[in-house]
């Protein structure tokens, strides 16, 4: 148990002491994680870390204050906008996909009671596949959630199931692009029309496609259209620590109408301390997440994103090439982008996620139906024919029994 320490310790010997806790830490910096850090060379993270320090005391809580804040975030949403399809959208920048995921949610309860008071539990419809961040928005937010099953076949949610899913007291509809677990678009298209038969909103959850898609359709391979650009999207979350390569925490949560993002916004003066108003959830926002979130999108422009790009698909293309020869595994569905999921009709998953941890990979376990996660960026071309080299070797392995099932992703 630590305890409050009774004096200070020297500046050197607290940076050695982190250093050494960070010895377990999975080598991210080599490659070796298939989630949680989007690491896209040394030159970018030195530009992240330097705009990252030109607003380490700022707070985006008061534009009024830092009007060089309020005006890259303004910018970022405009520069993401543009991407999407929305030009001028509204919406704000967030500490990370879960909260704009709470916040899109928060947002579609608020215009349903603002002219049905009377629904006494709102209600999310969504995919199985969708996000836990929207189960978990719901259960803060005092609503309910229809978890509906996808297509068996290609993974990918089924309007017709989510047309029946709807009730009277839906308040909003999710599709995913793509969905986390095994990297496939919704057909956003289709399920626009269910939310518009149903004059519902739909929110795409693009955390993780957002700045991938784009840049996938512009070197010319086949993206379904997720974006603004179809007519019934209400509303996206897109991350920026993810694969726009930004430094931690900075998503965005993008609205195409103003009048329905007026419903985000928490304003309060019933206290001694006058008017406040927050547009997030945290009232303090930090502001070198947006400093850093601004460089990155400015240094690497759209070509920059490209190459970035062209680099994960390569990797992708031969991990998911590799994975097919290798006997009894099968990635799942037809991912359209950098993410994919693998299944087995022999070796043991859990026991193959226990043996790469062994060799110093991280990759979850996840299901149902029981496969192996890997998210894959820039930084993993490097480290293919290692990866393939030793997943071969794990599923070869004596210890292919079944093992204690290993913590999926978050």
């Amino acid at each position: 148990m630590a305890a409050f320490p009774a004096s200070g310790t020297d500046a050197s010997e607290v940076l050695g002491r982190i250093e050494q806790l960070q010895h377990e830490d999975i080598g991210w910096r080599d490659g070796r994680a298939f989630a949680y850090v989007y690491h896209a060379g040394e030159a970018l993270e030195e530009l992240l870390q330097d705009a990252y320090l030109a607003g380490f005391s700022t707070n985006g809580l008061s534009p009024a204050a830092f009007p060089s804040l309020g005006r890259m975030e303004r910018d970022v949403l405009e520069m993401v906008g543009d991407l999407l399809g929305c030009p001028a959208p509204a919406g704000s920048m967030t500490s990370g996909g879960s909260e704009s995921i709470l916040l899109a949610v928060k947002t579609a309860r608020d215009a349903l009671l603002a002219s049905r008071p009377e629904v006494a539990r709102p209600r999310v419809v969504l995919p199985v596949s969708a996000h836990p961040a929207f189960s978990k928005a719901a259960h803060l937010l005092g609503m309910t959630t229809t978890r509906v099953p996808v297509d068996p076949a290609g993974l990918r949610a089924d309007p017709e199931r989510m047309h029946r899913a709807v009730a009277d007291d839906t308040a909003l509809l999710v599709a995913s692009a793509p969905s986390y677990p095994h990297g496939v678009v919704d057909p956003v298209a289709d399920l626009a029309a269910v939310a518009g038969d149903h004059d519902v909103p739909l929110h795409v959850d693009a955390c993780v496609g957002g700045m991938l898609l784009p840049f996938v359709r512009d070197l010319g391979r086949p993206v379904p259209a997720f974006d603004f650009t179809v007519a019934g999207v209400s509303s996206m979350s897109v991350d920026l620590h993810k694969f726009g390569y930004a430094a931690k925490g900075a998503s965005l949560v993008l609205y195409r109408d103003p009048s329905y993002f007026a419903h985000q916004p928490f304003v309060f003066d019933d206290w001694s301390g006058g008017h406040y108003a927050a547009p997030n959830v945290a009232g303090t926002r930090p502001g070198g997440a947006i400093a850093a979130a601004w460089a990155a999108l400015t240094h690497l422009g759209r070509k920059g994103y490209q190459d970035l790009t062209r680099r994960a698909l390569a990797a992708t293309d031969e991990i998911r090439a590799g994975i097919e020869r290798i006997p009894g595994l099968q990635v799942l569905g037809a991912p359209d982008a950098s993410l994919l999921a693998f299944g087995s009709a022999g070796p043991s998953l859990p026991a193959i996620v226990k043996d790469m941890r062994r060799r110093g990979w991280a990759m979850g376990l996840q299901g149902p139906p029981e496969s192996i996660h890997l998210t894959v960026t820039a930084g993993h071309e490097r480290v293919v024919d290692a990866l393939l080299a030793d997943l071969r070797s794990a599923c070869s392995a004596e210890d292919t029994a079944p093992a204690e099932r290993a913590p999926g992703y978050t």
